[in-house]
Parts: C-alpha cells; sequence; structure tokens
C-alpha cells in the first residue's frame, strides 16, 4: 500500500487545473476554469474547476471531487492507480508498505489486464530496440519508413519475435496469468495449444487519453496476400475500439492548444505527419468513425479536419463520417491529397512547413468539398444533380444549430445555384422525416388541442431542514476560518416591565460561533453525510487546525468528497452563464457573512421548534392511557405555549412576523 506521506506530498503537488486540463479544454472564467463536460454529450460548458480549491465540478452530471476523484470518474482508475498516475507526473517517488498475499490476490481484473498490457509494451519495444531479430527486421522496417528514433521513443513502438510462443512465454515466467493473457488478446488459446497473437508483426501501443496502454495494432511484414496486414487487440474489459483514438494520449495537448484536430486513418500516418511538427493528429485507425470517437475529440476541441487519401472510391465511403461530425454539433473541414498520395507518404516528402501550408491552403468546407467531389458524376444529368442537392441538404439537416444550418444552406443555394426556398422546403423534410413518430409523441403531449390528457410530475417536498443543514457546511466549509464581527440580542426589561432585545455585538471565528450554537441546543443533523462531514471539521478545529479545503477533501472518502465539492462549488455555476456582461449581478453571499450565518442557525432552530409543536400536538391527540389526564394535558399545553413563544423571539431576531 502507498505510505500516508506519499500520498499527502502527492496531493500538495499536483494541481487539478493541469491535470483535468489534458483531458478537457479548459478556458479561464474569473479565478476559476470551465469546459465541456466529459461525463455527457454537451454543447454549453457545465464543467468548472477551482485552482483556489483545487477541486472541480460538472453540474451537468453532478459529479465532483478533487484531482485522484476525476482521475477514477473519468479514466476508471482505482484509488491506487490515480495516485501512481499523478506520482508519475510529478515525479514523485512511491514509498509502499509491504502488500499481504491476500491483497495482491484483491487486486481487480481490469488492473491486472492493464499491467499486463503495460509489460506487453516494454516487452516488444525491447525486443525492437535490443535484440538483434528486433533491430535487424522491426527497426530497419520503421528506418526505411523514415521513422526517427525520437517517434519510436514517443509513440512506444515495437517488435513481436517471428516465433509461435516468445511473448507468451515470457509473460507466464513473470508470472502473469495465461487467462489475463488471452482476455487482452496477447496469446491465442486453443485447446491445449496456445500461441503469440501478434508474431512476426511490428507493433503500435493502443493508448488512452491518460497513456494507459489499453491495447495493440499489429503489422505483417510478409508479402503474402493470405496474411492479413492488419491486425487488432480483440474487444476486451479495457480495449473497445469504438471508443478509443491512436494517438490521442501523444496528441492531446497540441489538440487543445491549437484548437483544431485533423484525423487520418492509419498509424503511419498520424507518427509520420506528428515526426514534421503537425501533432494535433490522430487516427481512427482503420475502422469506421464512431460517436464516441467523435465525441472523445470534444473534449478538446469543437474542430476537426479529416485528410482524405487521394482515392476517390474510399473518400465517398468515408463521408457518412462527416454526416456524424456534423451530428455532434463540431465544426468539420476536409483536406483531400492528390491521387495516389496519404497522410503518411506526403509527409515523408515534404518539410513541417510545407505541410502546414497544404493544410491550411487545401482545407474546404463539407459542403464545397461534397460538391466538387460529386459534381463530376452528375454535370451532364439533373436527375443526378437533384440527388446530390439532397445529400448536401441532408448532411446540414445533421447540424444541430438552426443558425449553423441556415448558413450552409444559403452557401449550398450559391454554389449549385438553386433556389434559398428549394432548399428549406427540403430541409423540412428531411427534418420532418427524421423526427418520425418521435415528433408525434412530442406533440400529443404538449399540444393543447390533441385531447390527450397530460400528465403532471408531483413536485417533490422540501425538506427545510436538509437544506439548513447542507448550508451550514457550506458556511463552515467556505468561511470557518474568517473572524467576523456578530450581533446577539440580550433580553432586558423597560420600565414598565416590557421585554426589550438589546443589541450586544462581538467578534469570532465563524467555526467557533456555529460550533458553541449547535452544541448548546445539543442539535444533530439527520443527515447522515452532513453529520460525518460535520465531525470531520470538528476534529480539526479541536487540534486547533484551520479548514483548508483541499487537504480536507483528500482525507474524506470518494463519496463525502463529492458531496462538499458540490457544496463548495455551488456559487460557480453562474460563472457559466457570463452573467456579469449580461449586466445581472449575482449577490455574493460573502458579503455579509455574519447575518448569513446567523439566519442560517435561527431558522434550523426554528424548523426544530415546529417539528418539536408539532410532536407534541400529536401527542396530545392521541389516546395514550396516562394515570393523570388533565396534569398531562396542562404539561404538555405549556410546553407548546413555551415553544411558541420562543419561535415568536427567534422571528423577532430574523426581522420577520409571525
Amino acid at each position: 500500500m502507498i505510505t500516508k506521506d506519499t500520498i499527502d506530498k502527492i496531493f500538495e503537488t499536483a494541481r487539478v487545473e493541469e491535470v483535468i486540463g489534458e483531458f478537457v479544454h479548459l478556458k479561464k472564467s474569473g479565478s476559476n476554469f470551465k469546459g465541456l463536460s466529459p461525463f455527457s454529450d454537451e454543447r454549453t460548458p457545465s464543467f468548472m474547476v477551482s485552482p483556489v480549491k483545487q477541486i472541480w465540478k460538472d453540474f451537468s452530471s453532478g459529479k465532483g471531487g478533487n484531482v485522484v476523484t476525476f482521475l477514477m470518474e473519468h479514466e476508471h482508475y482505482s484509488y491506487p492507480e490515480a495516485l501512481r498516475f499523478l506520482a508519475k507526473k510529478y515525479n514523485i517517488e512511491i514509498e509502499e508498505t509491504q502488500q499481504t498475499e491476500e491483497e495482491k490476490a484483491h487486486a481487480d481484473e481490469r488492473e491486472s489486464m492493464y499491467l499486463l498490457s503495460e509489460y506487453a509494451k516494454n516487452y516488444f519495444h525491447d525486443i525492437l530496440l535490443n535484440h538483434e531479430k528486433g533491430k535487424a527486421i522491426g527497426l530497419s522496417y520503421f528506418k526505411e519508413r523514415d521513422i526517427s528514433d525520437e517517434s519510436i521513443k514517443k509513440f512506444e513502438l515495437g517488435y513481436a519475435l517471428d516465433e509461435w510462443t516468445a511473448f507468451t512465454d515470457s509473460a507466464l515466467s513473470q508470472k502473469y496469468s495465461l487467462d489475463y493473457l488471452q482476455k487482452t488478446g496477447l496469446t491465442i488459446v486453443n485447446g491445449d495449444r496456445k500461441f503469440d497473437r501478434f508474431k512476426g508483426r511490428i507493433i503500435f501501443p493502443i493508448h488512452s487519453m491518460s497513456g494507459r496502454v489499453l491495447g495493440f495494432g499489429g503489422r505483417t511484414l510478409l508479402t503474402d496476400k493470405k496474411v492479413a496486414k492488419y491486425v487488432n487487440s480483440p474487444e476486451s474489459e479495457i480495449y473497445h475500439k469504438s471508443k478509443v483514438l491512436y494517438g490521442i494520449f501523444q496528441a492531446k495537448q497540441s489538440i487543445a492548444q491549437k484548437d483544431n484536430c485533423f484525423l487520418v486513418e492509419g498509424y503511419t500516418d498520424v507518427i509520420s505527419m506528428s515526426q514534421k511538427g503537425i501533432e494535433n493528429v490522430v487516427a481512427s485507425s482503420g475502422t469506421a468513425l464512431t460517436p464516441d470517437q467523435i465525441r472523445l475529440i470534444n473534449r478538446l476541441t469543437q474542430n476537426i479536419t479529416v485528410l482524405f487519401d487521394g482515392d476517390a472510391a474510399g473518400i465517398r465511403a468515408s463521408l457518412r463520417g462527416i454526416d456524424m461530425i456534423l451530428t455532434q454539433g463540431m465544426n468539420v473541414k476536409v483536406v483531400a491529397f492528390a491521387d495516389g498520395e496519404d497522410p503518411d507518404s506526403f509527409a515523408r516528402k515534404h518539410s513541417g512547413e510545407e505541410i502546414g501550408e497544404y493544410l491550411t491552403e487545401n482545407a474546404q468546407d463539407f459542403i464545397q468539398f461534397k460538391a466538387s467531389l460529386l459534381l463530376e458524376d452528375s454535370r451532364n444529368d439533373p436527375v443526378k444533380k437533384a440527388s446530390l442537392i439532397r445529400d448536401i441538404v441532408n448532411s446540414i439537416s445533421k447540424i444541430p444549430n438552426n443558425i449553423q444550418r441556415e448558413v450552409y444552406i444559403q452557401e449550398c443555394s450559391r454554389i449549385m445555384d438553386i433556389s434559398e426556398n428549394v432548399l428549406f422546403s427540403e430541409l423540412a423534410q428531411i427534418l420532418k422525416k427524421a423526427q418520425g413518430n418521435s415528433s408525434d409523441k412530442i406533440r400529443q403531449i404538449s399540444s393543447p388541442v390533441t385531447g390527450v390528457k397530460k400528465e403532471t410530475q408531483k413536485a417533490s417536498k422540501i425538506d427545510p431542514k436538509y437544506i439548513l443543514e447542507k448550508k451550514i457546511i457550506e458556511i463552515l466549509l467556505l468561511y470557518g476560518n474568517e473572524v467576523v464581527e456578530f450581533m446577539d440580542y440580550i433580553s432586558e426589561f423597560d420600565e414598565n416591565g416590557k421585554e426589550i432585545l438589546k443589541e450586544e455585538k462581538y467578534k469570532q471565528k465563524v467555526s467557533d460561533e456555529v460550533y458553541m450554537h449547535l452544541h448548546d441546543d445539543e442539535i444533530e443533523f439527520a443527515n447522515e453525510h452532513f453529520n460525518r462531514i460535520y465531525a470531520e471539521i470538528i476534529n480539526l478545529l479541536n487540534q486547533e487546525e484551520d479548514i483548508k479545503i483541499d487537504n480536507f477533501i483528500h482525507h474524506l472518502d470518494v463519496d463525502l468528497g463529492s458531496i462538499v465539492s458540490d457544496l463548495i462549488m455551488d456559487d460557480d455555476k453562474y460563472a457559466l452563464s457570463d452573467w456579469e456582461r449580461k449586466d445581472i449581478w449575482v449577490k455574493k453571499k460573502e458579503k455579509n457573512i455574519s447575518k448569513l450565518v446567523t439566519d442560517v442557525i435561527y431558522n434550523l432552530r426554528r424548523v426544530l421548534i415546529d417539528e418539536k409543536i408539532k410532536d407534541l400536538k400529536q401527542v396530545l391527540s392521541s389516546e395514550e392511557e396516562v394515570s393523570d389526564k388533565e396534569s398531562f394535558r396542562t404539561e404538555n399545553l405549556q410546553m407548546i405555549i413555551d415553544y411558541t413563544d420562543l419561535k415568536k423571539l427567534l422571528y423577532e431576531k430574523l426581522n420577520r412576523v409571525i
């Protein structure tokens, strides 16, 4: 197990904005950062990161926490895995206590598969660089393709010996399980026989966005047409080819910085482009583009430039990928290379500057590209031209933004020399057809003339005690260390014997003020989570320590840490809308902390008194068997009167009228 000192050092060193910035494109927003949620499909930012508090909050999914929680949620790391990732990133040496055999046995399947994949990557990479056959065959191939030593290291390329069980034997000798070798697809098991899946192939490790090895691609060096040119890892617990992009780990920072992602088809396309300085490039690894892959890019940028080979048939087959990108609300451009060229071959023939100029000069809007590509087939055929126009309008219909759709319709009208009205009419028909039965259902629910009774959802009952307990925890976390001026009310009597409230001012630490009131009234939190958080806060105060949010959260379990981040990031959601730029000013709680504290405490007392009065009335109305009913009734009535008087006093202090 990782020692407490190491964990503390990791939390002290790690910066939440730096770590999350590797996965989400963040923009400055006041003292915070904001970006698109990596946990939901959205087009308006609802994700906030606070460098000051060292926490994050996703308002679309409700998730939140510290830097470790983010890695656990986003990368599906276990707690130790997240700590190891941060330790590696910040060059922190990990000190560990000895694991027991029982603890080792409880390592989950995913972690075991990740560890095995990491071992395989290092094995293949070492064979390529240091084994005689690896250098003679694998390394020679990469050199022939002008792939540099730097790129081999950057993409951790490798080679698998052309022997049936070389890798499998090595992994088994290191005590890796045959079961996991089979589940990751590194070893194929057929009855009593077992052999290496990637035997005799050069190896391309496929990484997650965080750099974990998920699977492998292997290219044969044989010219035998009966042998598959490429073999990929099969689907597994850790590898889903529709959800990964080759090169995303190496490209993520460049994509975010340049606010654009170049999308290619193959491994060597990525490597050759990256080697020439075009680092914001990823590949779909020969598979058809999927919505999950597009969303992966959308976390970093909304701009995709698709690079097509010069093969016209291949381009036509890939056009549906553009429609998929448009459906996700992203901006797409297209660059086509000359016939016979692909990004790999083009990059090897030109300098980085020449490649950059070519991409800039030849990037086309998807309508221009589609029209220029398909017009050649339909130039003298009105029927084919009409079909092409419908095809383009169908692509435009995929765009979720109404303004963008209208702009593209105008552009299509100009290029195809056809009336905008006709195009808008066609667009309306496509949209209506796409909605199908769902639009009828929507009309049935929303239209008042359908005769269908609309079901209304009952509003959930608000629990004032929950809200006030939540507010107390929020106050302690945000302002517990601050010393402010409070006002108390002392009961006095004038010359006529009338009770009056006299104001008395004093200064005190917010946490001490809250503790004093709750302790004096013997108030306990009804909500279990709030009770546990409050106990942790009081424990800190008893040790005469200030409440430091970043340190406080990392000592909590994941559930409590998420609740704490929710509470202290709640007001930050207003920054997502930039209301101040619209002259809408959200009132800041810190303007009058003492009033906030006093109001919450008094209101909690009022709610508890209301509950007590309700209970007493219920007792009176029940038919309990007591020896002296009259005395019992008098006693309870007096208690109700006393509590009601106390409630009146609270309302006076709150400047309210009962």
